[in-house]
């Protein structure tokens, strides 16, 4: 189940299948829980694992599991995931038995249609039930209410309750508690404001976001998670309408527990002056002028001008582009375009026949770096502390735990099947290890495997795309794992002391 207040509560649920249990005549010896989980995806679902696992490794002593309908099974958005992980037990020998379905799981036509009718049944709700949710979500933020995530610096989530009455200001971390309280934001503390406004005023007279973040570091001050200023906390300063008393939502999603993503500008929510400003209007628009007006060089201009130093130079090279006085740096190329492989391909440069080759780990190392930073980054805003040492490639978190991520690329068998190799030694000694794999485009991250060091250098190191359920259970589609792991030794720190 999901929700603690769900009709498909775990009690009701153990009753039912208790009850089905005596009347077919089984002894229940195992049970295997999932509780305030959501069934999209089995990288939420310990449990499941954990029943697979058992099962394909020989472990289990049952040759029936007992289930109480299609849904608790998993509200998988595509069917054949659901089926796959009920033929994983049939091929062990393991029988699957759903009690409050009104047929027999007896792989039977009449069986099957109905079984395959309701898992399209169970992902369809999921469907509808997102739907409904965002709906219900984008009603509050066009009524002025916050829709969610951190006020921001300089301003404040104050609760109110469902006639407008405030209540009381949150903390970080505090969410409200009652189903028709709102939440709405207020200005911060008056040294707060007072920053927001400076930042806006050194950038419009010229001030580079750099020079921003080092004067503010100078001066001590620090960012509403307590910590210094970086070029990425300016940034979002300098474009947070809520400084004028605007709410943007939905700029990103992640519906049905799938990747996040970037929304186009005509899929955000807004909400015309739902707050009070803490900045003049035209000051803020005259910094996204002036920020426009930074706006570097088009694509168009950037790929003419490697064009032109081709012409001249007859070849080129990370030291030709770097030193010519008409293009822009290499690292600009990369970050535009993917990699330099990219540009020379749109240019009409052909490089050497290895070159491919050593660009694809260029921009796998450089992967592999943006991962990590998005790690602590998330596990900043979590409550924790992580810390990043390039000499040992190491990840400190919550100075508790190690954690060491690196990267396989994608290759494809002969047959077309991909596989992921990676070299055990090059792995540095962590408590955590991290096994990042690509898609076979290697630009795009397929999952993680996370697992403690000990576990994952025990497994094989060629990896297929369907593993034993021993190598599948340490499979995630985020590093969300970690980022829960440092709040939770975050939280247990001041009891231990």
């Amino acid at each position: 189940m999901s929700t603690d207040t769900q009709t498909y509560s775990i009690h009701n649920q153990r009753d039912a299948i208790g009850e089905y249990a005596d009347i077919m005549g089984y002894d229940i010896v195992a049970t295997y829980e999932d509780p305030g989980r959501s069934g999209l995806n089995i990288e939420g679902r310990p449990g499941l694992q954990r029943l697979l696992s058992d099962i394909e490794s020989g472990n289990a002593d049952f040759e029936t599991v007992v289930v109480y309908d299609v849904s608790r099974w998993g509200r998988f958005q595509n069917i054949d995931e659901s089926a796959s992980y009920e033929y994983r037990c049939q091929v062990a020998g393991v029988r699957i038995e759903f009690c409050a379905e009104q047929f027999a799981n007896d792989g039977t036509i009449g069986s099957d249609v109905l079984k395959a009718i309701k898992r399209s049944m169970a992902a369809e709700l999921s469907r509808m039930l997102s739907a409904k949710v965002f709906l219900g979500q984008r009603r509050v933020v066009k009524m002025g209410f916050c829709g969610g995530g951190l006020a921001g610096y300089g301003l404040r989530r104050l609760l109110v309750d469902e006639s407008g009455e405030p209540k009381f200001i949150l903390k970080r971390r505090q969410y409200k508690g009652l189903g028709s309280d709102r939440v709405v934001l207020v200005p911060g503390p008056p040294e707060e404001i007072a920053v927001v406004r400076w930042i806006f005023s050194q950038f419009v007279k010229g001030k580079s976001r750099i020079e921003i973040v080092r004067a503010l570091n100078k001066r001590g001050v620090l960012t509403e998670m307590g910590r210094t200023w970086t070029s990425n906390t300016v940034h979002t300063v300098l474009t947070n309408e809520r400084y004028i008393g605007n709410i943007v939502w939905n700029r990103k999603s992640e519906k049905l527990h799938g990747k996040r993503a970037r929304n186009p500008p005509s899929a955000w929510v807004r909400a015309e002056e739902a707050c009070e400003p803490i900045l003049d209007r035209k000051v803020f628009l005259r910094a996204r002028a002036v920020a426009d007006a930074r706006t570097p060089l088009s694509n168009e201009q950037m790929l003419a001008d490697l064009s032109n130093l081709l012409a001249e130079r007859g070849k080129l090279s990370e030291h030709i582009i770097n030193s010519a006085p008409g293009c822009v740096s290499v690292s600009t190329y990369q970050a535009r375009f993917g990699s330099l492989y990219a540009v020379y391909k749109l240019v009409g440069f052909d490089p050497p026949p290895n070159y491919g080759w050593f660009d694809i780990n260029d921009q796998l190392h450089r992967r592999r770096r943006e991962i990590i930073e998005d790690l602590v980054a998330s596990i900043g805003l979590a409550g924790g502390v992580a810390r990043y040492d390039p000499e040992t490639k190491l990840v400190s978190i919550n100075d508790e735990f190690t954690v060491a991520a690196w990267i396989a690329r994608c290759h494809p068998k002969r047959f077309g099947y991909p596989h992921w190799a990676y070299s055990q030694e090059r792995l540095p000694e962590a408590d955590i290890s991290v096994l990042i794999r690509m898609y076979p485009d290697n630009v795009s991250v397929r999952d993680y495997l996370i697992g403690p060091t000990y576990q994952v250098q025990r497994r094989t190191t060629m990896l297929t795309a369907n593993n034993h359920a021993g190598v599948d259970a340490f499979l995630f589609q985020s590093m969300d794992p970690l980022v829960e792991l440092s709040r939770r030794v975050r939280l247990k720190g001041p009891a231990l002391s």
